[in-house]
């Protein structure tokens, strides 16, 4: 948790390795979602996870996130070899997922929906038992604030205001935070300006770089290729389940990805130049 813990230095050097994907693959009976894919995400850097539909961008982020067990391959966390059976037990190993339906109770507020099925007691009278433990609501909310302004979160007021009465690009900032706050390594995002208007898309993407300056590792899935472009450190391109470019994200250009997506271009490995 982000917001409670403190990492040793040695572990928060921007850049290095944070997670390894190896010979990812998975089929669903003859359908081949996702076949050998390799993946290296670094700390503080952003990398965008592009392709057409179907092109297995959701397989390979509910692989990450814990919803989808892999068929064979191997991932590292932190230079350990490590296997989830449930999202449970990646957000235990400190990854978070921002999905695209964002998951939030729309009646409870930002301190709630920040500590939603995690929620944090206090002892009742400074006794020790399972039955005189109550939430502990203020410090939730001290937490809650910190983190908020942390990020810069622009909501009208994270204590009695239910998300439902927020706009689109607040909720799914009341999202990122949450996650942000209880991920300690990696944060994976599926379209998290999708249905948003210029405005709010632009507020998003403030708040992703402030996730990325706090040195977490991000994985963000788009179909919008400008915000790729002004986000992306590194761009991996999936096509028919199988990664068929990895690029760094500098000098990319909207065309550049597009021609990739759709096979206009050969396939391109490692970082080797386009022209």
């Amino acid at each position: 948790m982000s917001a409670s813990a403190t990492p040793e230095p040695a572990s928060r050097e921007r850049g290095e390795v944070v997670l390894e994907a190896r010979g990812l693959s998975k089929s669903y009976g003859p359908v081949q979602a996702l076949n050998g894919v390799d993946l290296i995400v670094r700390r503080g850097k952003l990398t965008a996870i592009v392709g057409d539909n179907g092109a297995g961008k959701t397989t390979l982020m509910k692989i990450l996130a814990g919803a989808v067990r892999r068929d064979s391959g191997d991932l590292v966390l932190r230079g350990e070899e490590v296997s989830f059976s449930s999202p449970i037990q990646a957000r235990q190993a400190g990854i978070e997922t921002v999905y695209q339906e964002l998951a939030l109770a729309p009646n409870l507020d930002t301190v709630a929906n920040i500590f939603l099925g995690r929620e944090l007691m206090r002892n009742l009278l400074g006794v020790p038992l399972p039955l005189l433990r109550v939430l502990d609501s203020r410090r939730m909310r001290k937490l809650a604030r910190e983190e908020i302004e942390r990020l810069d979160v622009r909501i009208p007021r994270p204590v009695g205001l239910p998300v439902a009465q927020m706009s689109g690009g607040q909720r799914q900032a009341v999202a990122i935070a949450r996650a942000a706050f209880w991920a300690s390594d990696v944060l994976l995002m599926d379209e998290p300006t999708a249905a948003l208007g210029v405005v709010e898309s632009r507020a998003v993407l403030e708040l992703v770089r402030k996730v990325l300056d706090g040195g977490m590792a991000v994985i963000m899935i788009s179909h919008v290729m400008p915000h790729v472009i002004d986000l992306a450190d590194h761009v991996v391109v999936l096509r028919h389940g199988e990664k068929v470019a990895d690029l760094p994200g500098e000098g990319l250009t909207t065309m550049d990805i597009v021609q990739l997506i759709v096979g206009e271009r050969d396939i391109v490995m490692g970082g080797t130049p386009l022209r």
